[in-house]
């Protein structure tokens, strides 16, 4: 089954074809990052725009990369919620009216279910139930996966997402968008015991997270540095930020995994391309005889080959769209 899959919730207006939810035949991706470089972050009105002039070409680019024609796309897929609402809206009309023209079934897809799909595409043999750390820019979540199209948030972030947290304080250290990435590569040269950072504790649920303290530590660190006027090691600031972070996600998602009894773990999002993160998960993860799954980094961004592997397992579970299928900025992983 080809399914021709789009993505359009940021600044990546993605279109993949996936057979069977699992073999990607192309995934074309138009990046909108040096545009958005000039004003430090997602412009959301921007992005609307430019994955309006992107889209129509790229699902023509995708099909010929894939050597196929539109008469063998037998369903199209599409992100429609979470995500930059009127970036999203662009994604789903452009598929609302592919498949009304192809004529074959339309497909809605959560966008953070379609990253814990990105496992899919990189180990064939992974298969629910298992455990799913997925952190991305705009995410924390730890998620019992009970089946393809099963899920359970076991923990949440109670504030910022960790991914937010890396991006605002690269950016106030003047790092480029996104900054993420440019803190993790500047980290690898720091020592990750020069600055204490905070570790918060929270009431009630044990495996919740809470990243504003520690945001709000490093940005104060920052400015303090600053207006002494003295000299701040970035390096080691960014490697201290980095297992702070670290230090909190690993220890909650091992617990879940704990109290799950899994023995499978997976971590998806674009946080999950942080060298640091992904080390310690590895290490505790043999330390507990646990098997780690971890996509390659260019699966833990936006892309629409997730969306199609995802929106393999919602169409055998009998998932549809009409035409009336509408966008939405908020949606629970649980009900999407």
């Amino acid at each position: 089954m080809n399914i021709l899959s789009v993505e359009s919730s940021c600044d990546e207006t993605a279109v993949a074809i996936v057979r069977d939810g699992r073999e990607v035949l192309t995934d074309c991706i138009a990046s909108q990052v040096e545009l958005h470089k000039l004003y430090g972050g997602v412009v959301p009105e921007i992005a609307s725009r430019k994955h309006m002039e992107a889209i129509y070409a790229l699902a023509d680019q995708a099909l010929d990369t894939a050597k196929l024609t539109r008469k063998d796309v037998d369903a199209v897929a599409v992100t429609y919620a979470p995500g930059l609402i009127g970036a999203v809206l662009v994604g789903v009309n452009f598929a609302k009216a592919a498949a009304m023209a192809l004529d074959v079934p339309l497909i809605p897809v959560h966008h953070i279910r379609g990253h814990i799909a990105a496992n899919y595409l990189a180990y064939p043999e992974l298969e629910p139930p298992f455990l799913c750390l997925v952190v991305s820019g705009g995410h924390s979540l730890i998620v019992d996966v009970k089946s393809y199209t099963e899920f359970h948030i076991m923990g949440t972030t109670r504030d910022d997402a960790a991914g937010e947290s890396f991006d605002k304080v690269a950016r106030v250290l003047g790092m480029p968008y996104p900054g993420g990435s440019a803190l993790d590569k500047c980290a690898q040269s720091g020592d990750d015991t020069k600055y204490a950072m905070p570790h918060t504790k929270l009431s009630g649920n044990p495996l919740d997270f809470s990243f504003s303290g520690l945001k709000t530590a490093a940005l104060n660190l920052i400015h303090t540095t600053e207006q002494r006027g003295e000299e701040l090691d970035i390096p080691s600031l960014c490697a201290s930020f980095s297992k702070a972070v670290s230090d909190m996600l690993v220890p909650r998602t091992m617990e879940a995994l704990r109290q799950t009894g899994y023995k499978k773990l997976a971590i998806a999002g674009g946080v999950a391309a942080n060298s640091r993160i992904r080390r310690d998960f590895k290490s505790e993860c043999e330390k507990m005889g646990v098997t780690m799954y971890a996509p390659p980094l260019k699966l833990c961004g936006d892309n629409g080959a997730m969306i199609g592997s995802q929106g393999y397992y919602e169409y055998l579970a009998g998932k549809r769209a009409g035409q009336d299928l509408n966008a939405f900025a908020t949606m629970s992983i649980e009900v999407g």
